[in-house]
């Protein structure tokens, strides 16, 4: 495989693709288009100057769930093993974007937006397949994963995190966060 190929971002028809191709659920399909559609939101509201990788975000919030059908049955962290199949496909950068949308390592408040920003705040805005409040989607992921401490206080964590998220993407849009998201529905 040449290197040019190697970092390669696959189009939507291949992400479609690789969606099939991975067996994953029609919930975890709908999910991660709506995923998609909150990231296109947030990347084309952008303040002028404002620089992301519009395919990249695109492709990354398309595959941020490749490996979670699986991940049901084999208990895998899916964002891990999502970022390792990307990676043998080809993808190294669409993989580190997926290995980072349950949690951001390393993140970068005062820095420029990245692309791993927008899928990581997209995908906790989308419950199942509907546009929801960062509080209406913790209040879920609390309810259906929080069943011991370690989890409780990890899902506590990533609910400070979003909110952060959110503040840095508000500060890099020129509309309204919440009115850009409005429009999708």
């Amino acid at each position: 495989m040449t290197d040019n190929i190697k970092d390669r971002i696959p189009d939507i028809a291949e992400c479609e693709e690789l969606m099939a191709r991975y067996a994953m659920l029609p919930n975890i399909v709908e999910h991660s288009l709506q995923v998609m559609r909150v990231s296109v939101a947030i990347t084309d509201h952008l303040k002028d100057g404002v620089s992301v990788n519009r395919n990249m975000v695109i492709a990354a919030a398309l595959l941020h769930d490749i490996t979670k059908t699986r991940s049901i049955k084999t208990k895998e962290k899916h964002a891990s093993s999502g970022g390792k199949l990307l990676r043998e496909l080809g993808f190294p950068e669409i993989a580190m974007i997926v290995e980072e949308h349950v949690t951001i390592r390393n993140l970068n408040l005062e820095g420029i937006i990245e692309e791993k920003e927008i899928v990581y705040y997209a995908d906790k805005r989308v419950m199942h397949d509907k546009i929801v409040t960062l509080d209406e989607r913790m209040h879920d992921l609390m309810q259906r994963y929080g069943t011991g401490e370690d989890m409780r206080n990890f899902l506590l964590h990533n609910r400070e995190q979003a909110l952060a998220v959110e503040r840095k993407i508000a500060d890099f849009m020129k509309i309204d966060i919440h009115h850009a998201l409005q429009k999708i529905n």
